[in-house]
């Protein structure tokens, strides 16, 4: 049985790993956008981030003065014995962001809509938020994602319904306009990570294009070839729009454009766009039924199960 005690422990633990190291394929991006940018002034603040980035992993200070959202992905074994269940783990979870903003790694920037009341620990209605995976196996696999203020408030997020008429290049047309319209004054913090949502109800949508752009590796490929396609032709098209760092200029625009699909109603394709900023901030943790917490390398959200 994986114990109360060791995975709230991991999944604080989870948590300050995200919100101070970078993880290696977002380093991996940066050093590449670094190595074929043409602008110097481009480069310099490439450069600069990085840096600073990489003080914050050894200093263990926030990656980013804005911790954002707290958002939580598990994959649970079908097998997994859980001490307390899903509601322990959840509450578990929530004592660990509230430690976690306690002791400074995570800003109390979440609020009640309305009032502005802030309970100053990151804890309210749906926040922390959950999603689940079950699949094979009695394993616990924790991903934390911090989805920055800027790439959310600032229009990071956004859908349309695209006729089947328009197809593929309408698809690609709204994601195009979409990004442009969110990258003004650098409001969502190029060079983004973009994630794409084809297909299923305007919220399936949002969500796939969410999960794409925050556990999805820079650098990985969709397994289907029509929508690697989309996703190559898309990096090259928002690459060559010349937005760079923070909207002022140079050569990458997108460390990665990430798709994700579901199948659709013959009425439309719903077409979502998600931006993760720069920083791109997650991390996770796999806990084994004996209690063995291990840190992973990235998220293994969109693998397949093995044997499958």
């Amino acid at each position: 049985m994986i114990k109360i005690s060791v995975y709230e422990q991991a999944i604080f633990e989870t948590i300050k790993r995200g919100a101070t190291k970078l993880s290696e394929d977002v380093k991996e991006g940066f050093v590449k956008a670094i190595a074929k940018e043409t602008s110097p002034s481009a480069k310099a603040g490439l450069e600069k981030t990085l840096q600073s980035m990489e003080m914050s992993t050894v200093r263990e200070n926030p990656l980013c003065p804005d911790t954002g959202w707290p958002v939580f992905y598990f994959k649970v074994g079908n097998e997994a014995e859980i001490e307390g269940g899903l509601k322990e783990l959840e509450n578990a979870t929530r004592r660990a962001v509230a430690k976690a903003t306690e002791l400074g790694y995570l800003r109390a920037t979440m609020k009640h809509p309305l009032t502005g009341y802030d309970p100053g620990n990151n804890i309210g209605e749906n926040i922390p938020n959950f999603t689940y995976k079950f699949v094979n196996g009695k394993d616990l696999e924790v991903t934390y994602v911090a989805k920055g203020g800027g790439s959310e408030c600032f229009g990071g997020t956004r859908h349309r319904v695209v006729a089947f008429a328009d197809g593929v290049e309408g698809i690609k047309k709204h994601v195009v306009d979409c990004f442009v319209a969110s990258t003004r004054a650098g409001a969502i913090c190029p060079p983004s990570v973009l994630g794409v949502g084809i297909g299923g109800t305007a919220n399936v949508a949002a969500n796939l294009a969410k999960e794409a752009a925050c556990l999805r590796t820079v650098g990985s490929h969709h397994k289907d070839p029509q929508f690697r396609k989309i996703e190559e032709d898309l990096y090259k098209a928002l690459n060559s729009l010349g937005i760079g760092i923070m909207g002022a200029g140079g050569d990458t625009s997108v460390l990665a454009v990430n798709v994700e699909y579901a199948y659709t109603h013959i009425a439309g394709i719903c077409v979502a766009t998600s931006s993760n900023c720069m920083v791109a901030r997650r991390a996770s943790t796999n806990i084994t039924s004996d209690n063995q917490v291990i840190a992973l390398k990235s998220p293994t959200w969109f693998e397949e199960e093995k044997g499958e």
